[in-house]
């Protein structure tokens, strides 16, 4: 059974789908709806190493703290500890929401997905 935030995300995502014909929105949605234990969480040393300065990026997942990251990003992610929010706004970077995400990209244009 999914979470109320989870079901949430879901249908900002399938909405977005449906307004843009993005794909990109259906593939996030679609990593959302597996279970939990095979959502993925990725550390910031990961993070840093698979994005470079300006990235934007969507993680259907949780991001944890553990690492650092120097380079200014944009990021959206499912779940995200304290500490990865704020080493990623140290670095000059942005944390949004899904919500929020989807509202400023709505085509996908220039989105990343990292599993």
């Amino acid at each position: 059974m999914q979470n109320p935030v989870q079901s949430e995300s879901v249908m900002n995502l399938r909405g977005a789908y449906r307004k843009s014909k993005a794909p990109i929105w259906l593939a996030v949605a679609g990593h959302l709806e597996q279970p939990k234990s095979r959502r993925v969480e990725i550390n910031l040393d990961r993070l840093a190493k698979h994005t470079q300065k300006g990235s934007v990026v969507i993680v259907p997942g949780k991001v944890l703290g553990s690492g650092r990251i120097e380079h200014k990003i944009t990021l959206c992610a499912f779940s995200m500890s304290g500490s990865a929010a704020k080493k990623i706004i140290e670095a000059g970077g942005k944390v949004m929401n899904i919500s929020e995400f989807v509202e400023k990209f709505p085509d996908g244009k220039g989105v990343s997905i990292i599993v």
